[in-house]
């Protein structure tokens, strides 16, 4: 009988010491495979911004990262957890931020954080931005080199499927990039369950949020029914969408190479050039927008791209364009000169600058310009400038000082040069092709009469040269 018990014993130590074996491959696993990431982009002596919930994927890997930063190669590595509290479940929320806090604290680590707006929706898009927002915040306030997310394999299979679903092309297939701009996921090549294995090895207490059982976010409902369902046709689907993932990615690479010469005639900063953009055939306008629709940070499907090429496609010939609204924030404008987004309520008010008075020559700020009125020159050769230009000839021999300069307001009129008899502003600007919503936001050189230049567009006749300039005006950015 005791001969039995020592064998049952040494059965157990071994079995004991095989799973204590694979538990600590498992842990150096992750351990490897995020310290090998962080080489690969050169990240080991930089500073870098954790986005931390404290859900069980974010802590897994600032806990990985814990341990990363005493290894010999990491000696300048700097970690800073940025928790964002969507203010969303009141107490509860609370009590996750403390948990974060004394978690990072615990391990070292810088902790950041910042509450949420009440007034802040409850979608899944709102919260994104939000939530981005307050990443990139956290990267200036830290002069920070990356941003690393707890994305995970589950995570990119995810996102495959959404996008499956609700119709994306190839670009959408392509699943959660490893890398965009200073983002990135050092977890992306990790399966869930190994997070949770890992948690549970290493005594982690992660937050357990409620809302992540709420089947009424997209996500969720996707995570927790269609995917096991997915299981039981194949139970690697996880695998198959990664796969899937992957060889979009490569497909992208072949388009790319024919798209890359294209794209900077197309795009400028974040809007298209309307007049190349017509040059293009159907299926490339269409890759097109739907790079402009990840650039300006959109949810779409393939509906709504059609929405949105539809409607691009029926205002892109028109002089003076028309506007879509695409979020609560945003709308979409299109003329035959431009595609862009712009914001609802404007970030700066220029109306509420107040009108300038100028009464001699010098420099005046007005909102973020600058104003400069000065002699002209009488040896200076003297050359029309476009229109367009910042900058004009005038002669206000006639008119004198003082001017005024402000932005537009119901009844103004003007002159337009070359011609006699006033017509209105507002006129006028639709025969320039001023967009509409940027008519609000052009500064005004005004009598208390008419308006004599409407900066970049064009001359009051009164001010127009007959004979020799009297001064030169310029308006600058500061």
């Amino acid at each position: 009988m005791g001969k039995f018990r020592k064998i049952v014993t040494k059965i157990y130590k071994l079995l004991q010491f095989s799973k204590y074996h694979v538990c600590m491959q498992r842990e150096n696993n992750i351990i490897n495979r995020v310290a090998n990431f962080l080489k690969e982009y050169n990240l080991q002596d930089k500073t870098v911004i954790v986005g931390f919930s404290g859900g069980y994927d974010s802590m897994c890997l600032l806990d990985v990262l814990s341990k990363i930063k005493d290894l010999p190669e990491f000696i300048d590595f700097n970690i800073v957890a940025a928790h964002f509290n969507h203010n969303w479940r009141g107490e509860e929320s609370l009590k996750e931020q403390e948990v974060c806090r004394l978690f990072a604290v615990s391990k070292g680590i810088e902790f950041y954080t910042k509450n949420a707006p009440t007034t802040l929706k409850k979608t899944e898009n709102d919260a994104r931005i939000a939530r981005y927002e307050f990443f990139e915040e956290a990267y200036e306030e830290f002069d920070a080199d990356a941003v690393l997310t707890a994305h995970n394999k589950d995570d990119n299979a995810e996102t495959v499927l959404y996008r499956i679903i609700k119709g994306t092309g190839i670009v959408g297939l392509r699943g959660i990039a490893e890398k965009r701009k200073y983002f990135y996921r050092p977890l992306l090549k990790t399966y869930r369950a190994e997070i949770l294995e890992y948690c549970k090895e290493n005594n982690l207490s992660p937050n357990n949020d409620s809302s992540n059982s709420d089947t009424s976010y997209k996500r969720n409902y996707l995570r927790l029914n269609v995917m096991p369902s997915l299981e039981k046709i194949n139970p690697e689907v996880k695998e198959s969408l990664n796969i899937l993932a992957q060889n979009a990615i490569s497909d992208n690479e072949i388009i790319e190479s024919y798209l890359s010469d294209l794209r900077p005639k197309i795009f400028n900063k974040e809007s298209i050039i309307t007049e190349e953009y017509k040059k293009l055939s159907e299926p490339v306008r269409k890759r097109f927008l739907y790079e402009f629709i990840q650039m300006i940070g959109l949810d779409y499907d393939s509906k709504k791209v059609i929405e949105l090429q539809n409607f691009i496609e029926s205002n892109i010939d028109k002089k003076n364009g028309a506007t879509l609204s695409l979020t609560t924030s945003m709308w979409l404008y299109a003329d035959n000169k431009i595609i862009e987004t712009i914001p609802h309520k404007k970030e700066i008010d220029i109306n509420k600058i107040s009108p300038i008075t100028v009464t001699k020559e010098g420099n005046y700020k007005f909102g973020d310009k600058l104003f400069t009125i000065k002699k002209y020159n009488q040896e200076q050769l003297f050359v029309f400038p476009e229109s367009t230009a910042n900058f004009a000839y005038i002669d206000i021999s006639e008119i004198g000082f003082p001017l005024i300069l402000r932005t537009r307001k119901d009844g103004d009129i003007i002159t337009p040069f070359g011609m006699r008899g006033s017509m209105k502003l507002k006129k006028y600007m639709n025969a320039k092709g001023v967009n509409k919503h940027k008519r609000d936001e052009i500064p005004l050189l005004c009598n208390e009469e008419e308006v004599l230049w409407v900066s970049g567009v064009g001359l009051n006749n009164k001010i127009g040269v007959k004979i020799a300039p009297t001064h030169v005006i310029e308006l600058n950015n500061v």
